[in-house]
């Protein structure tokens, strides 16, 4: 019998690993869920945030060797927003890791590679940087309210808001493995064109899959979520 499929989630803006350790008892025996860690956050968060995709990725890839072990296995990758750009250039990384069998990338809350929102967040002053962020989610965290957690939590979110803002892809190669972009439906951020483009991001099957919600859709909508990626992976 095969080992599970282990479904290896990136973190969106100034989140960490922790936001999808409730994803373990909604996938049950279907996937083992990898959540991985960006520095400067939870238990990293004395480590110097990334802020540049690749060194991100560079980094990435390491922590999930070690996760995966000698053995590597059958995975899967999830990513919204700027996790969907870490988990774009992971996928073709780990096209020629060995051991590894790299079998659908999942994209959520993101354009495709190369295209780049029309307004930006970085390089605003803190207070319009956290009302522009604000604007992006369609909600802003309690926590930037908090003059103490905010002068903790800014550096890492504006780190991370560069890194996606500034990304450029690695490569113009279309991924070999088959890719499913997910949208909030009610997301004012990214619209049903810029989610579909991600289309020409594969050079085999390609799903669109919308959910109830906005841009931070997956917040509600995570058993749902799961569902999709778990059928997807255990049809």
């Amino acid at each position: 019998m095969p080992d599970t499929i282990k479904l290896v989630c990136l973190p969106y803006a100034g989140a960490g690993a922790s936001f999808y350790r409730p994803w373990t008892a909604l996938a049950g025996d279907a996937l083992e869920i990898v959540a991985l860690q960006l520095p400067g956050r939870e238990r990293l968060i004395d480590e110097e945030p990334y802020r540049d995709v690749h060194r991100a990725v560079d980094g990435l890839l390491a922590q999930l060797r070690e996760r995966l072990g000698e053995n590597g296995g059958r995975v899967a990758l999830f990513g919204h927003s700027l996790g969907a750009v870490l988990a774009y250039e992971l996928a073709h990384r780990l096209a020629a890791e060995p051991g590894v069998e790299p079998l659908h990338l999942f994209v959520s809350g993101a354009p495709a590679p190369g295209q780049a929102r029309a307004e930006r967040a970085s390089g605003l002053s803190d207070d319009e940087f956290l009302a522009r962020v604000g604007e992006f989610a369609g909600y802003r965290h309690a926590a930037f309210d908090d003059p103490e957690m905010r002068e903790l939590l800014l550096p890492t979110l504006r780190a991370d808001v560069e890194m996606h803002e500034n990304h450029t892809p690695s490569t113009e190669l279309p991924l070999d493995m088959p890719l499913t972009v997910v949208r909030g439906a009610d997301d004012e951020l990214v619209g049903h064109d810029e989610a579909g483009s991600w289309n020409k991001a594969t050079s085999r099957d390609f799903a669109y899959v919308e959910l109830p919600g906005g841009h931070m859709y997956l917040t509600d909508a995570a058993p749902a979520l799961v569902d999709v990626i778990a059928s997807s992976l255990v049809s």
